[in-house]
């Protein structure tokens, strides 16, 4: 099996706006209707095009809803730089006006998804192992120069696999559990366990089933449908695990989109507030830029606040 052709993340975040616009607009019929707006960091459509057409369709308030649902530096803090940039270059005057919704990896209703899909896999697994497979809970690996300054995202991702876990246990479902790190590439040190060498460790000590949960994403795509899926699949398949499941990722899943809306939703409700994590520099050494994204943020809070 292999896969090509382009990846799937466009299609699947645009069905994921399609979705959750349409829930807006009905839950939340005094500020319909709901428009959603793609960009992207490293590929088309870029933010840059996004801001444009924001300007273009008249846009006054917009809410940053960054899909990373854990916050590090290296995702969302990157995006958001990335942002802040292009709005100075677009929007001198500031016509938009922003807001953030920067980290949620704990919202029930996430955490409901991802339970539901873990579930699922449980229930193909033959009876005899069903209570005992382990559940790997893979992320995508950070260096440990960024951990150790201070950055968010390990805690966050365990938050998750906590939260998840704790849904799980609520249903009946009492598998142990790992959190492990895939896609580390290059000389640096990275997080540890990795994905890879976990599912041989497992393979090598007797487990013949896995189910394997991709939590740091919300979309399918080469982590998911090559990595995980083909690479680590021939991993397990040779390292003597014969049921190597892993829980099918969000995508376009209807209690997703509902968790998606709810989550614009609630920010909206509340005066569109910003995250005081997101105002909060990481203990150790920051970038320039990373100050000035996070002084324009400020301001742009400020404008938010009521008067």
């Amino acid at each position: 099996m292999q896969i090509g052709g382009g990846s799937p993340i466009e299609k699947w975040t645009r069905a994921q706006g399609d979705g959750m616009v349409r829930l807006l607009d009905r839950s939340r019929p005094e500020t319909a209707p709901h428009r959603y707006y793609v960009g992207f960091r490293y590929t088309e459509p870029s933010m840059h095009e996004a801001v444009e057409r924001m300007l273009d369709d008249g846009v006054g308030r917009v809410i940053a809803f960054t899909q990373y649902q854990q916050y590090s530096g290296s995702t969302t803090g990157s995006n958001l730089n990335e942002l802040y940039r292009v709005q100075r270059r677009l929007d001198p005057d500031g016509q938009l006006q922003w807001s953030f919704i920067d980290r949620w990896g704990t919202h029930p209703k996430l955490v409901s998804a991802f339970a539901d899909r873990v579930e699922a896999q449980i229930w193909r697994l033959p009876e005899d192992v069903r209570r005992t497979t382990p559940i790997l809970f893979s992320a995508h690996s950070l260096p440990l120069n960024v951990v150790d300054r201070g950055d968010p995202y390990v805690a966050e991702v365990g938050g998750t696999v906590a939260y998840v876990v704790d849904e799980l246990r609520r249903r009946g479902i009492a598998n142990p559990y790992r959190l492990t790190w895939q896609s580390a590439v290059g000389p640096l040190r990275w997080l540890c366990p990795q994905t890879e060498a976990a599912i041989t460790s497992y393979g090598a000590r007797g487990f013949k089933s896995l189910v394997m949960v991709p939590i740091a994403f919300t979309s399918d795509h080469i982590e998911t449908l090559f990595e995980l899926d083909i690479e680590y699949g021939e991993v397990a398949e040779q390292a003597g695990i014969t049921h190597y499941l892993r829980a099918e990722a969000l995508n376009d899943y209807p209690p997703f989109i509902d968790a998606l809306a709810t989550i614009v939703k609630e920010h909206m409700d509340a005066g569109f507030p910003t995250s005081p994590q997101l105002l909060l520099p990481d203990p150790g050494e920051e970038s320039a830029q990373t100050a000035l994204t996070r002084q324009w943020i400020a301001d742009q809070a400020q404008r938010a606040s009521p008067r």
